[in-house]
Order: structure tokens, then C-alpha cells, then sequence
């Protein structure tokens, strides 16, 4: 039962990462065009969020060894994405206005801008979704010989997580809803994970 837990949680992290991901570069296409580089930053920017989550969910969880722990952080990030339709586009129109408008945006700036942009909205609530698999991974994992087993169940559901989001976001989020509302929505689904790793905790310490 508490392995089926892990893997819905996971799913659903991987699911919101990739509509945060696929959304966000539509959202950033509005101030820096539908241009390569947009796709490029957005998708480097998350990688380096998921590398580094990961890296920081391992040594988290090896200290903490408590899924509460991730209650905070995804309450944080919930609200952070739950907001960015309301707080981030002065931060976006800054990266784009710093230019001087009669000289235009020198080349390097037209692709470090998107990145820089990418960095400020999405790299905080990407980073902490990105705690979640070796997290689950620590608390299920309570016999050595089955952390392989564990391991791959745990990443195999994550990414399966982020194929639907990838799909869903493409094929039917962004044909039935604005943008804006998609990010409240996946801002509500993070903060109710930190509700649900704040039951976990009670699961995982009774088992």
C-alpha cells in the first residue's frame, strides 16, 4: 500500500513539472517570441532544477527520513505557482525592458534573456518537485535488497508522471483553459502533495 503511495506521489510531481515546463514556455513566448531559444532555455532551466532536486532530495531525505519534511517546501512552491500569473509579469517585462528600445536586444541577450526569464518564474517550484523520487525512494526503500526494485519503480512513475503532463498539456489543457488558470491549477495539485506528505508521514511511521 505505501508503495502504491509513493508511486501516485511521484506521478503527480512528474505531471506537474511538465506542464510547468510545456506551459511555461507559451507563457514566455508572450514577451520573448515563439523563437528557439525559448524552448531551449525553458527545457535547460528545468533540467537543471530536476538535477539539482534530485541531488538535494537524496541528501534531504537521508537526514531527515520524515515525508513531513516535504510539507513546507511544497507548500511553498504550491503558492509560488499559484501566483505566477500575478507577480512574475513585471519581473519578465524588467528582463525585456532593461534593453534600450531604439537600439534593440544585442544577440547574446536574445538568448540568455528567455533563460534568465526561465530561471526567475519556473526554477524554484521545478526544484522542489524535483525532491520527491529519491525522497519516496529513502522511505520506501526500507530493506536494502529492494532499492533497485524501489529505485526504478519510483523514477519509471515519475517519468510516466511527466509523459502524461507533456500530453495533457498540449492536447487538452491549453485547449480548454488560459494559461493563467492552468498554473493555479497546478499550483493547487502541489500544495495538495504537501498535504498528503504530511499523512504519508504518519503511514510510513506506523509501517
Amino acid at each position: 500500500m505505501l508503495r502504491v503511495i509513493a508511486v501516485l506521489f511521484v506521478f503527480l510531481g512528474g505531471f506537474a513539472v511538465m506542464v510547468l515546463e510545456i506551459i511555461g514556455a507559451r507563457f514566455l513566448a508572450r514577451d520573448f517570441g515563439g523563437s528557439f531559444y525559448v524552448w531551449i532555455s525553458q527545457i535547460g532551466v528545468i533540467l537543471v532544477a530536476l538535477a539539482l532536486g534530485y541531488v538535494a532530495g537524496g541528501a534531504l531525505a537521508d537526514r531527515f527520513q520524515r515525508a513531513a519534511f516535504l510539507a513546507l517546501p511544497l507548500l511553498l512552491a504550491g503558492v509560488f505557482t499559484f501566483f505566477i500569473p500575478r507577480f512574475t509579469p513585471p519581473l519578465v517585462n524588467a528582463i525585456v525592458l532593461r534593453h534600450p528600445l531604439d537600439q534593440g536586444i544585442p544577440p547574446l541577450w536574445q538568448k540568455l534573456d528567455p533563460a534568465l526569464g526561465s530561471t526567475l518564474v519556473f526554477f524554484l517550484p521545478c526544484f522542489v518537485l524535483a525532491l520527491l523520487p529519491p525522497y519516496m525512494i529513502r522511505l520506501a526503500s526500507r530493506q536494502l535488497e529492494h532499492v533497485g526494485t524501489i529505485s526504478g519503480l519510483i523514477y519509471g512513475a515519475s517519468t510516466a508522471g511527466s509523459i502524461a503532463g507533456v500530453f495533457i498539456s498540449g492536447y487538452v489543457l491549453i485547449d480548454y483553459m488560459d494559461v493563467p488558470d492552468i498554473f493555479r491549477a497546478t499550483g493547487v495539485l502541489t500544495l495538495l502533495l504537501a498535504g498528503v506528505s504530511l499523512l504519508m508521514d504518519g503511514w510510513f511511521r506506523r509501517k
